[in-house]
């Protein structure tokens, strides 16, 4: 079982994708696509998508802003949560 875990946590570890973000896109729910068709607008792009313990949550940036996308597409622009480098 503690296998299971350090696995799951190695697998949150995931570098956010270069060049062509359409894969990323095409795994945001349709809410998260409204509410990220509306951050672009500002600047921000699509960096990742944090998948684990039944969240789904999209990352999005836009300089120094982090803004992050809650399954059901609630947009939450001072997110709790620290991205590495």
């Amino acid at each position: 079982m503690a296998i299971a875990m350090i696995r799951e946590d190695l697998l949150e570890r995931r570098m956010p994708t270069q060049g062509n973000y359409d894969d990323l896109w095409e795994e945001l729910t349709l809410a998260q696509k409204f509410a990220a068709s509306s951050l672009t607008q500002f600047g921000y792009k699509l960096n990742f998508i944090r998948d684990f313990h039944d969240t789904h949550i999209a990352v999005l940036s836009c300089n120094e802003n982090i803004a992050v996308i809650s399954k059901g597409g609630e947009i939450n622009t001072h997110p709790n949560i620290e991205i590495r480098l």
